[in-house]
């Protein structure tokens, strides 16, 4: 498939400095993309710029510059599996699956079989902006939404937006560009990106057996938009993106590969005074997942393959349409969505010296339409806001057929019973300018998320846990309140949240039995966890050089289970840390040189649901310097991790952790624009 990204690179170039080498006659269209919900600033919502996102090389290590933002583990998506890298808001409780939300321009992220999200697929020189919104999410949304929302805006414009190439430790070597091009009424957008790393040992040299081997990586990624106007202040756009990744799972035998493609197309009219705006988006979103699974021995020194996931085929598609429009104060929205996913896992299994004998299908159908209205009445002293949504939902075709691989004989099948539910949710909020650039705010909210395809169907083996499937899953609500305080003085900004919420039925995988050897979980509902927080960020321009940033988060999130589960009362989510600060500066001494230092430290959390495999603290500082060579272009150098702290991300076996990337230099070039 490699030339498939031969093929986005080559577009990407073409568009960029064709639009910079011919003459053409400049059309301004507007994408026909989401429009900002009615009544978003009632709510917590932190922005990042392209340029906040460009300092980091993956866009999921950028997002964790928000406290509170995390995939499943401590590590970023160059070394986390596929499977691990759901993303999940305010640490209520991370999951592989994710339980955050991620939109590009309406058009959802998440996997269609698992509901992770490959980060290859979105590098940063494709994204303009990326919108937190903290909290659960109803409204325009749609469902999955539970911890919040990540709203992501492809880039657009003419002739080159952004590149980047880079070289360094572990082997790394990176490059992407993006930009576009006018040719008459339509304008295009193109991006690519391609990287490697040769990747490092997770386990520590003392530690070391035969069988560790570096977690590497290969990966790369092409899109291509088109956008024009229709006539009647009508525009019309499409996209298609593509991605392939290849990496080493940090045993020998162990591996793992993605790919995909998304395609999409959209019809909006803009609201005037005279008439309401509408919004008709068509998407689809193919993937495919292999996994090869190994077990080590308690020495590291052998390891044997036990699982072969060899292909995970999924598919989804859905719509979403809108009608809005506004009236003095007032704004409205009200509209619908649908998705509809389908797959299935392919594995072989149980193997019998080193020949695998068993084969495993597993997998369904899930289908989420909803309906919502939501609006908003913003005076300026004011902004009340306030919606309502309701979600059905449905599985079926659900299967988990395993059978005898030399003979072809089913040893046994499930089928699941198909199974459906209405969820109602609602949000609101209120806004008050209280005089001197502060105000108050203050916002209740409901929402939900149905167990992906792969918690309901799929059984699974990493290491030396057996992770079982259930198909009787309910799906998980959150209900929250929050306050908050906030504005500006001069060039300080500020916003300070406190928030209660509850999860309601919680998935997580509840450990039944454990021996030194092996350990068996179950995907379960088991209960509820609450969680209290406290949230905020402060930016301050100190001086014409110098500008210093802040921001922190604290949850205490704890369990209350029931039934099978009940072991689990007072305990932490697994991977939850309480504390996590982020500090940064940018000073620039002289006018061409800008000088970037950022400090993170996380408190400690558990590897496990039982909280007997404690993780400590991790304080790592992250440093970059770069001197502009000529209008637009620089040159830095980046050191991540810059203290080599060892931040131990996962308990690979009694006594033995797995720890996340040493310190790592880079040099590169930038095109970056100046704004």
């Amino acid at each position: 498939m490699a030339h498939r990204y031969w093929l986005a690179l080559f577009c990407g170039v073409l568009c960029a400095t064709g639009a910079q080498g011919q003459s053409i006659e400049t059309v301004t269209v507007t994408a026909a993309r989401m429009p900002e919900p009615v009544g978003q600033s009632a709510f917590s919502v932190v922005t990042l710029s392209a340029a906040k996102l460009a300092q980091s090389d993956r866009l999921d290590a950028a997002l964790a510059a928000v406290p509170g933002v995390s995939l499943f583990r401590r590590d970023s998506s160059i070394s986390a599996n596929p499977t691990t890298q759901g993303i999940s808001l305010r640490a209520i409780a991370p999951s592989g699956a994710g339980r955050a939300l991620v939109l590009l321009d309406g058009v959802p992220m998440n996997d269609p079989f698992g509901n992770w999200v490959i980060w290859s697929a979105l590098p940063f020189e494709d994204i303009g902006r990326a919108e937190i919104v903290r909290g659960a999410g109803t409204g325009p949304y749609g469902s999955g939404a539970l911890t919040g929302t990540i709203l992501l805006s492809e880039r657009s414009g003419r002739g080159l937006a952004v590149a980047d190439a880079s070289a360094g430790g572990l082997g790394t070597a990176r490059a992407g560009a993006s930009g576009g091009a006018q040719l008459g009424g339509i304008a295009l957008f193109a991006s690519a990106s391609a990287e490697h790393s040769d990747g490092w040992n997770p386990v520590l040299p003392s530690q070391r057996g035969a069988a560790d081997r570096p977690l590497w990586f290969n990966g790369a990624s092409g899109s291509l938009s088109a956008m024009t106007e229709l006539g009647g202040s009508m525009t019309a756009s499409a996209r298609i993106g593509l991605y392939e990744e290849a990496r080493g799972n940090g045993v020998v035998g162990g591996k793992a590969n993605a790919h995909g493609m998304m395609a999409s197309l959209a019809l909006a009219r803009a609201a005037t005074a005279r008439h309401a705006g509408w919004r008709l988006q068509l998407w689809s979103l193919r993937s495919n997942l292999s996994n090869t699974f190994t077990a080590e021995a308690a020495d590291h020194m052998r390891a044997s393959v036990v699982n072969d996931q060899y292909a995970t085929p999924a598919w989804g598609w859905g719509a979403n349409a809108a009608v809005l429009g506004s009236s003095g104060p007032w704004r409205w929205e009200a509209g619908g969505d649908l998705r509809n996913d389908s797959g299935e896992s392919r594995e072989h299994y149980f193997p019998v010296g080193g020949v695998f004998r068993d084969a495993r299908r597993a997998g369904g159908r899930l289908v989420i339409a909803g309906l919502y209205a939501e609006g908003a009445w913003n005076t300026p002293h004011w902004l009340v806001t306030a919606g309502v949504r309701a979600d059905r939902w449905a599985t079926s075709q659900g299967h988990l057929i395993q059978s005898n691989i030399a003979t072809g004989a089913v040893t046994s099948a499930s089928y699941p019973a198909s199974r459906s539910g209405v969820v109602p949710t609602g949000r609101i909020g209120v806004k008050r300018q209280i005089g001197g650039g502060m105000y108050l705010r203050a916002a209740a909210y409901a929402g939900f998320r149905v167990p992906s395809l792969n918690e309901l169907y799929r059984p699974f083996r990493v290491a030396n846990v057996i992770t079982n499937a259930n198909a009787n899953l309910k799906p998980e609500t959150l209900y929250g309140e929050e306050v908050g305080w906030g504005g500006h003085a001069g060039a300080v900004i500020w916003q300070l949240t406190g928030f209660y919420n509850r999860l309601a039925d919680a998935i997580t995988n509840v450990t039944v039995t454990r021996t030194p050897t092996l350990t068996i979980q179950q995907r379960q509902n088991a209960g509820n966890i609450d969680a209290l927080g406290l949230e905020g960020d402060l930016s301050d321009r100190l001086s014409k050089e110098l500008r210093v940033h802040t921001a922190f988060a604290l949850t205490d999130a704890r369990v209350h289970a029931t039934g099978a589960a009940a072991g689990l009362n007072g305990k932490r989510p697994a991977q939850d840390p309480v504390a996590t600060l982020i500090a940064g500066a940018d000073y620039s001494p002289l006018n061409p040189l800008q000088l970037s230092a950022q400090l993170r430290f996380e408190s400690a959390r558990f590897n496990d649901d039982l909280n007997q495999q404690k993780l400590g603290s991790a304080l790592t500082l992250d440093l970059r310097a770069s001197w502009r060579l000529r209008p637009r272009w620089d040159a830095y150098v980046a050191v991540d991790n810059a203290t080599d702290a060892r931040i131990a991300y996962q308990v690979d076996s009694p006594g033995i952790d797995l720890y996340a990337a040493p310190r790592r230099i880079m040099v590169g070039v930038s095109y970056v624009p100046r704004i």
